[in-house]
């Protein structure tokens, strides 16, 4: 008989929105049933519900609708309520057409909050209780707390404050701090400004100095309507400019040049459009923001458990000089190949290092629960444990030995076959050494890894999946009738303070950290690394690492996020500061939030979904307490997805047209419409074109949608939805370049580079900002040949074509912003060993500016055919490159010198600070990037700051480079 076909997800996938018969169970005892739309809300469906109900017995019973809640059993077979009531029915999805109407319990407003919260993370609150964890409580509780605080302190914040909070000023970087108003650049034109005033239609064009400070212009913007409505109101500091229409404010000294959108509006020939906005309006909006979050806050407040009993050190663990030591009692759900044997190898670690040598158990038969019931005793006393010492397992299968067969030469070895790892603490969270029985749920090694077994990098969260994966079950003793506990740091003081002044003792040497001054934080930050676990070394980094501006801490932040998987405890520095900082600075949690949902994605063998306890636990507080619109995007990135499948999974060819009549459906034009986007949170992406969206010709089709700016007419922003390709490397490739030119503006070098946004989204899905008025190298060059075979030979195609774009005396001005690009990324990709680069992964845009795409090879990982290396020059620098540099003449030695001269002041400043690129990414080792997994792939990185061989190539060989293509 064949197997039974359950569940609604074949319906839920059908396109179109053809009805589902649905029935309800309603509490008063009466069944339901009726068809609704797929498009149809929650919400309405509960209105036909009690429409529907009137005509039934014991309708009378049934209460106000807002006291109900609808229920259903969803995709994970897990019991879930409908709280937000705005989502589609055929965006829920329920495993069975069933829906049943039950009581609302507990508080509406927090539920409502949680329920948003656990769709956009993805994680489920029910899955940190679940855990039954004492250390994830008492976290949760501590930094639930700490979060709501923060908020609380936020709205009681002066609007000026609270603006710097909510609308960060977005500054172009700078080689000097702006000087007083009076100090004005004499070469300086005045531009064109249109201003207009809230809730008013009128704009006005002001002429303006860019060195002005915003509050002259509102002066000027004042004095312009008094003039037009003869309005009395002249005070500037009532108002504050909004930029744009977007979610960005300016305020401040600082001249009008210095701000990013203006900035880019002067080197495009663009007037700003700014408004002038009243501050009573955002005191409107932040006292309702405030309602809010005292509205969470009271909600927790009540129910908040008493503070923790303090711990009792009844004994010093560094009086007690016997051998450290634990019981290997057993395995469960252990998979290998009969004749085998299975054998357990335990280390104890600091950091990287390796406290004593490894311990080996005795070999057991293969079976699914082995038995050792076996000591395994460590050379190092218990007195000489630091206090982040980790235990690192490694559980692996050898063939036993087979007799040698005759005219075999070679010995016999024993062959290992890894089959899992496991990391655990030897303290717990309380300082408290541990005792007793613990289960520990392993991670599967990779098959094909026979170097180290041992993973102390690793994480030390067990694997969730507790009923497939392999475990061992350990024994830690009780070395004492009472618990011990590492000596607290005033302890360390205390030692310090009565001891002899001779040799200083590894007490004294923990307690200098209180007297060490500061370091810079390009330097602090390696001390984030794995190899240095111990909390005082890391609360004495994150100290130095709290001077760090925001913008700085922004240039950072995904390689803070990535060192969490090094905490070996939920409570630690570096999550305090990560959401003490984002709860002072938007834009700050906006990216917080998108780098630490990527981290909530598996990524393959290389980096196993371990993050739920870290990442999920901080995820969550943070979102509790900021902006919810980031829930708002959840559902689009879903309609993104699902749209993406439908283009590459089609039965037959899909058109573009096929993927305009679909985004044109009710659900996918609201929910991919007003959002924010995750690329530039001061940008909103208002109405999607679905006649102007398409999907690209590459393998993964990538969605290309392109949405209306009411501000700018005719002007459109665009996004491209990636939805198979880990765009991880490319976000960080980008960030490095974007370091790179802030670096080099700081000293007045202004390379024009296009380091575009690109985020990370999940696993191999992600967002790439669409640069508009730009084309391959390769589609110029096919453009203007009549022959694709002799295309890339035609030297004067590009040439040819920036003189299209930019007629007349606009062509010189093209040219130097290609010389100034073509050097910067000269520079860049040779810096950061940048492969796979050819005419398609090359493009310029109408203005001149020419930037690299698709970072797919980094770090000298260069693409190998038949052994040979298919990179054989450490940059581009084509011959038709060469030729637009040289404004189409041969003999034009000057503008190739002026190029050099460029490309030599840019490496110097990146050779000056080398150190930070490579601690940069030594930080991201644990990120499971396949081209950035160990200290050999960051040398190549630390060798080309060492050598200048890229600059004597182009200062002293008085000739071009060869070409790539």
């Amino acid at each position: 008989m064949p197997p039974g076909k359950y569940g609604m997800q074949e319906e839920w996938e059908k396109e179109g929105d053809q009805g589902i018969l649905m029935d309800f169970l309603l509490p008063t005892g009466i069944f339901l049933k009726f068809p609704v739309s797929r498009n149809d809300t929650i919400k309405s469906i509960k209105k036909m519900v009690w429409r529907n109900a009137r005509s039934e017995a014991l309708f009378s019973g049934l209460g106000d609708p807002d006291a109900y809640v609808f229920t259903c059993i969803n995709q994970t077979a897990e019991r879930e309520e409908l709280e937000e009531e705005s989502r589609r029915i055929n965006d829920v999805r329920p495993f069975m057409c069933v829906l049943r109407l039950v009581a609302r319990e507990g508080d509406r407003v927090e539920k409502l909050t949680n329920t948003q919260i656990s769709l956009l993370i993805g994680k489920g609150l029910h899955e940190f209780e679940a855990q039954k964890n004492h250390e994830v409580n008492e976290f949760r509780t501590k930094m639930r707390t700490f979060c709501e605080e923060k908020a609380q302190e936020r709205q009681m914040l002066p609007w000026q404050q609270w603006m710097e909070y909510s609308f960060p000023c977005d500054l172009e970087p700078c080689c000097s701090p702006p000087m007083s108003g009076s100090m004005k650049s004499k070469s300086t034109k005045k531009i064109f400004i249109n201003v207009k005033f809230e809730a008013c239609d009128e704009s006005f064009m002001l002429q303006q100095d860019p060195q002005d400070f915003p509050v002259a212009l509102m002066r000027s913007a004042l004095k312009k309507k008094a003039t037009v409505f003869r309005s009395v109101r002249q005070e500037p500091e009532d108002y504050t400019l909004q930029v744009n229409g977007r979610w960005e404010f300016i305020y401040g000294k600082h001249p009008l040049c210095q701000f990013k959108y203006i900035f880019s509006c002067l080197r495009n020939g663009q007037n700003p459009h700014l408004t002038m906005v009243d501050h009573t309006t955002i005191s409107k909006y932040q006292e309702e923001q405030g309602r809010m979050c005292s509205q969470v806050y009271k909600s927790r407040s009540l129910s908040r458990p008493p503070p923790l009993p303090l711990k009792k050190n009844t004994s010093s663990l560094w009086s007690i000089n016997e051998p450290f030591y634990i019981n290997l009692v057993q395995g469960s759900r252990v998979n290998a190949d009969e004749g085998m044997k299975l054998v357990v190898q335990a280390g104890l670690f600091h950091g990287s290092e390796l406290l004593c040598k490894v311990v080996t158990s005795p070999e057991v038969a293969v079976s699914s629960e082995p038995l050792w019931d076996q000591n395994l005793e460590f050379d190092i006393n218990v007195a000489d444990l630091p206090r982040m010492s980790r235990l690192c397992f490694a559980l692996y299968a050898v063939i036993e030995k087979a007799k040698k067969p005759r005219g075999t030469k070679k010995k016999n070895k024993k062959a290992d076959c890894p089959i899992a790892w496991v990391n655990t603490m030897v303290f717990d969270y309380k300082d408290q050494l541990k005792t007793g029985e613990f289960l520990l749920s392993t991670w599967p090694s990779v098959p094909d890894d026979k170097g180290d077994l041992l993973n102390p990098m690793g994480t030390v969260e067990k694997n969730p999946n507790v009923d497939s994966a392999a475990g061992l079950l350990i024994r830690f003793h009780n070395i004492r009738p009472h618990p011990l506990y590492y000596p607290p740091l005033d302890k360390i003081s205390d030692v310090e303070k009565n001891g002899d002044a001779g040799i200083p003792t590894k007490e004294e040497m923990v307690s200098l950290l209180r007297k060490w001054p500061d370091l810079p934080a390009i330097h602090a930050l390696e001390l984030l690394d794995y190899s240095f676990p111990d909390p005082a070394v890391r609360s004495f980094t994150i100290r130095c690492l709290r001077k760090l501006s925001d913008d700085e801490l922004l240039q950072y932040l995904i390689q803070l996020v990535q060192v969490l998987k090094y905490e070996s405890y939920l409570d630690c520095d570096l999550t305090t500061f990560l959401l003490e900082r984002a709860l002072s600075n938007w834009r700050i949690g906006h990216f917080l939030f998108w780098h630490l949902s990527e981290r909530l994605q598996p990524f393959g063998k290389h980096s196993p979904h371990q993050a739920l306890n870290q990442t999920g636990n901080l995820t969550h507080l943070y979102t509790l307490t900021s902006s919810s619109e980031m829930c708002v995007f959840n559902e689009a990135l879903g309609k993104m997805k699902a749209l993406s499948d439908f283009v590459k999974s089609g039965s037959q060819k899909m058109t573009v047209d096929d993927l305009k009549l679909c985004i044109r459906q009710e659900s996918y034009l609201e929910a991919l419409s007003d959002l924010l986007s995750p690329l530039n949170p001061s940008i909103v992406l208002s109405e999607i074109c679905a006649d102007k969206c398409r999907f690209m010709d590459s393998k993964m089709k990538p969605l290309w949608l392109l949405y209306k700016n009411p501000q700018a007419q005719g002007d459109m922003v665009g996004i491209i939805f990636k939805n198979g390709d880990d765009l991880r490397q490319d976000m960080l490739t980008l960030q490095m370049i974007q370091l790179m030119e802030n670096l080099w503006k700081k000293e007045g070098l202004d390379l024009r580079m296009i380091p575009y946004a690109c985020l990370s989204t999940g696993n191999k899905m992600g967002l790439i900002e669409v640069v508009k008025n730009s084309d391959t190298i390769a589609n110029i060059q096919r453009n203007s040949s009549n022959s694709a075979a002799t295309a890339a030979f035609n030297k004067d195609a590009l040439l040819n074509w920036l003189k299209s774009k930019n007629p007349e005396d606009k062509l010189d001005q093209a040219i130097e912003e290609f010389t100034l690009s073509c050097a910067g990324y000269c520079v860049a990709t040779y810096v950061l060993g940048i492969g796979d680069r050819h005419n398609d992964n090359i493009m310029i845009r109408e203005t001149g500016q020419l930037f690299h795409i698709d970072f797919g090879h980094f770090l000298g990982n260069f693409k190998r055919k038949l052994g040979i290396n298919r990179e054989r020059v450490p940059f581009i620098l084509t011959y038709d490159f060469v030729h637009v540099i040289q404004q189409g003449r041969t003999n034009n030695s000057e503008k190739f010198e002026r190029f050099r001269e460029y490309c030599e002041r840019a490496y110097k400043i990146l050779c000056r600070n080398g150190t930070l690129f490579v601690n940069l990414f030594a930080m991201m080792k644990a990120a499971g990037l396949p081209e950035l997994t160990s200290f050999k792939d960051i040398q190549h990185s630390a060798n080309v700051y060492i050598s200048l061989a890229c600059l004597w190539y182009i200062t002293t060989k008085r000739r071009h480079p060869k070409t790539m293509m």
